[in-house]
């Protein structure tokens, strides 16, 4: 712990003085830290993980300020109010920057490819839909309180924004019929933007982003379920886990679960720790239903979560709303 605290000190000079500070976040100094983990007792290693990711938002918050100074600093003022040729030279052309993918686009596309390889087909979901897409065809009773305008956005015309990736289930399962009774299976998750009626604040948006997965063949289980979610949060976070699941009600499945990883060493985590990452369940007969599946012959999975939490908890952001800000401060941490 006293050489973390060391590394601390001298990177954080290194950054108060370096005309590049982001440079400073690649140090051998800090690999090194990441490196021990590795080679030390288990019991250790979440302690020891989590001092170094405190140690990086650390670092990456000084960056971040130093890179701020550095912009405003480099802003010549102008009399806004003034006439044109009274600040003469002083409005120029701004040099281009290369750009880079935003956070969420990255972190996204790693998770395409995870399912992708798994033999999931991707679906790109709908970004305004109808309500029998969104609701009906979902299980969803007329007098669900999702159904109210107080939990789900509207347009004047009746059309809905989705408010979950769950809108695009009906259409996989009826596309993929005939592949259901060619192959005896369909596989797919769809992605996009999502809109919630929300009160914004650091952990609640009402813009975010989801992924959702559909399973459906002659003897799906939940077994194949938990395996296959098992084998995803393990590739996404390079390591071996431990799962567990609780019971819940979602209409669209019977039995519904939440479902919850221990936390792992990368996010600082130690055994005993969990986190809730998504629902799922077994899909439900009357969604089969809608889409002309026989319930009687074929039985499915699905499962949902958002892609925001994964990339809060994967760089240790505290704040949601730095997702849809714009800042160039925030993005340029993760270029």
């Amino acid at each position: 712990m006293q050489n973390i605290e060391d590394v601390k000190n001298n990177l954080l000079s290194q950054i108060a003085a370096s005309d590049f500070p982001r440079e400073i976040l690649k140090s051998s100094e800090l690999k090194k830290l990441y490196g021990a983990i590795s080679s030390m007792p288990v019991e250790q290693r979440g302690i020891y993980g989590k001092s170094i990711n405190d140690l990086k938002i650390v670092l990456e918050s000084a960056v971040l300020t130093k890179e701020t100074e550095a912009e405003d600093l480099s802003v010549e003022q102008i009399d806004i109010t003034a006439p044109f040729d009274v600040n003469g030279g002083k409005i120029g052309l701004l040099s281009a920057e290369n750009g880079s993918s935003h956070p969420l686009t990255t972190e996204l596309e790693n998770v395409i490819n995870i399912f992708t390889r798994m033999g999931f087909e991707a679906i790109e979901s709908r970004q305004i839909d109808d309500d029998n897409h969104m609701f009906g065809t979902l299980n969803f009773p007329d007098n669900h309180p999702a159904r109210d305008g107080y939990d789900t956005f509207r347009t004047e015309e009746g059309f809905i924004p989705p408010a979950h990736t769950s809108t695009m289930q009906n259409r996989i399962l009826k596309a993929g019929k005939a592949k259901l009774e060619a192959d005896g299976q369909i596989a797919a998750v769809s992605y996009g933007r999502v809109f919630r009626n929300e009160d914004i604040d650091a952990t609640h948006e009402h813009t975010f982003y989801q992924c959702e997965g559909v399973f459906v063949s002659s003897d799906a289980t939940l077994g194949q379920m938990l395996g296959t979610l098992r084998s995803f949060f393990e590739v996404y976070y390079g390591q071996k886990l431990k799962i567990k699941t609780q019971p819940a009600y979602f209409p669209f499945v019977e039995p519904g679960l939440e479902f919850a990883i221990e936390k792992p060493v990368a996010l600082g985590g130690k055994p005993g720790e969990w986190l809730e990452m998504l629902g799922c369940g077994m899909i439900h007969p009357n969604v089969l239903r809608s889409a002309g599946i026989d319930p009687e012959k074929y039985r499915g999975f699905a499962w949902g979560g958002g892609i925001d939490r994964l990339v809060m908890l994967k760089y240790g952001i505290e704040d949601i709303r730095h997702f849809e800000s714009g800042k160039l401060a925030f993005l340029r941490k993760f270029v």
